[in-house]
């Protein structure tokens, strides 16, 4: 850290503040979309994070790092945010067509697919996870349904490397406390990871083949047994290769002609940008044992416009 800049921000000037806290906004942003499921809310965190930081930075005692401050500072944001349920409850849009009953009904509607690109030059995890694994949407989900506080240690714990003291420290608990939340979250996690981009994309090829000439079969041959599709922020979900078609044989006949896919990359997985004659959502698909094993249909038209 260079103590004139440091200096200089306690003064009140704002560019030696900018110059501060810069190198860490990237990674400050995945870690509330970790947090948080949405990059919108993320977003908005990371805001509210550096303003507290400007206006707190007389109380900064240097015991720590700038990065360690800010990141202290960003999960107790996103804890506030995460108590605020209200905030992250978006619209249910309405379908152009009648899709069949699903499933179930899922609960992380907020869910939000983060662009690869953010995840350009950002340091990887120090810990139990690759970066990829660390932004998957299963791991996101996974996170979304713990406990708050549970989801925050094994981001500090088994992505970011922060040992048990720091944890402690920034969460206002004990390294005791701090270890027996990390075991339940740990036990949350899935076990099975995603097939690396590489290994993922010639099947994501003829999925978006299959997907746009509306070759239901033909998508329903890459997919796995237990296969899941959600759409968020739409609630229904459906499981399994027969529910999943019934779904697709009624969403594919209504796109048809009209529907193209654009390959982007989202969350470390192969993804695709829907377009039906105006933007119409990003396709991310989780590929496991060589299949389909999830995909997830996010139908927030902004959504494409992050990725270009």
């Amino acid at each position: 850290m260079d103590r004139s800049v440091l200096d200089r921000a306690r003064r009140g000037d704002p560019e030696a503040f900018r110059d501060l806290a810069r190198p860490h906004e990237r990674e400050l942003l995945v870690h509330c979309y970790r947090l948080l499921g949405s990059l919108t809310d993320a977003e908005d965190v990371l805001q509210e994070t550096l303003l507290a930081a400007w206006r707190g930075l007389d109380g900064f005692e240097e015991r720590a790092s700038v990065r360690t401050w800010l990141y202290r500072i960003a999960t107790n944001r996103c804890l506030n945010a995460r108590r605020d349920q209200a905030r992250r409850r978006p619209v249910e849009p309405v379908p152009p067509f009648a899709p069949p009953a699903p499933t179930r009904h899922g609960e992380i509607t907020w869910l939000q697919p983060l662009p690869d690109a953010l995840l350009d030059g950002m340091p990887g995890p120090e810990a139990r996870y690759e970066l990829q694994e660390s932004v998957a949407l299963a791991f996101v989900v996974a996170l979304q349904r713990m406990p708050a506080r549970q989801a925050a240690t094994l981001i500090l714990r088994d992505v970011l490397g922060y040992p048990a003291g720091e944890v402690a420290a920034m969460l206002g608990t004990t390294e005791t406390a701090v270890k027996g939340v990390l075991q339940r979250a740990r036990a949350a996690v899935p076990a099975e990871r995603c097939e690396p981009p590489a290994t993922a994309e010639p099947v994501a090829r003829r999925f978006a083949e299959a997907f746009t000439r509306g070759d239901v079969d033909a998508v329903v041959a890459l997919l796995t047994d237990d296969v899941w599709l959600s759409m968020p922020p739409a609630p229904h979900e459906y499981v399994g290769r027969a529910a999943v078609r019934s779904f697709l044989a009624v969403s594919l006949a209504h796109a048809a002609g009209r529907l193209t896919l654009v390959p982007v990359g989202a969350n470390g997985q192969p993804a695709f940008a829907a377009d039906l004659g105006g933007p119409a959502g990003v396709i991310v698909l989780t590929v496991r044992g060589g299949g389909i094993s999830a995909i997830a249909r996010f139908h927030d038209p902004s959504v494409p416009a992050r990725f270009s």
